[in-house]
């Protein structure tokens, strides 16, 4: 597992549209990669009360290694084995995260 992003110069956001053509802003938490896959993780931030204040949504994040300029592409995880394997990876990231706090 490796964190892509350990320390963002300024807030990353990402504009998500869901199903229903809302719109809701994210916070990029970190990228993560877990078996040679990104994975972004994301906190939204103008929900409106819909959605759990401190819950995250993760997604595969590709990126065109033929134009680094491109938007890179997220799509949703449908295995629950791969979204288990993120989550685990996300969870020993802010372990590492509270434990480099404790340090300091």
């Amino acid at each position: 597992m490796a964190n892509k992003y350990d320390t963002p110069e300024e807030d990353m956001t990402v504009t998500i549209t869901l199903e229903d053509d809302t719109e809701v802003e994210c916070d990029i938490v970190t990228i993560l990669e877990v078996d040679k896959q990104d994975y972004i993780i994301l906190l939204p931030t103008n929900t409106g009360g819909r959605f759990p204040e401190d819950e995250v949504w993760i997604y595969r994040h590709i990126e065109d290694p033929d134009d680094p300029d491109a938007e890179p592409t997220l799509e949703y995880i449908d295995s629950d084995e791969e979204y288990e394997k993120v989550a685990e990876a996300f969870d020993e990231y802010l372990d590492a995260l509270e434990f480099d706090d404790d340090e300091e």
